[in-house]
């Protein structure tokens, strides 16, 4: 009778923690729309995410209308991803750090010396 109690309580463990890792997964796919705090106050966009695992590959248009691809990650509900940019001014690298809950996002973008605030949801299919 011990025996079976522990095996059936092992058994609860095992799919307690498949339930948990299933939950865990996050799958930021799709379309988002992005909304950033700027000096000239908040502008929006849409941004497209592509996930294979881990690995991220983030399309989105810029301001001249020429799309503009990078490459970033998502661990557990942490997400990043980076970009360089060439200027008439030089070089220069735009990283997006954030956090996923369900269909949202907020995270700050780092340019430099500057940091501003943003927030993204996920478009409707």
């Amino acid at each position: 009778m011990t025996k079976r109690i522990a095996l059936l309580m092992l058994g609860f463990a095992a799919v307690a923690g498949l339930l948990v890792m299933a939950q865990d997964k996050i799958d930021v796919t799709g379309e988002w729309e992005i909304t950033r705090t700027t000096p000239r106050g908040p502008m929006t966009s849409t941004i497209t995410f592509k996930q294979e695992g881990e690995n991220l590959t983030v399309t989105s248009v810029g301001r001249d209308g020429q799309e503009i691809v990078s490459k970033g990650t998502i661990k557990g509900n942490e997400i990043e991803w980076s970009m360089t940019r060439t200027t008439p001014q030089g070089e220069f690298t735009v990283v997006n750090k954030g956090k996923v809950e369900g269909d949202t996002m907020t995270g700050t973008t780092q340019m430099g010396e500057r940091t501003s605030e943003w927030t993204a949801k996920r478009k409707p299919k």
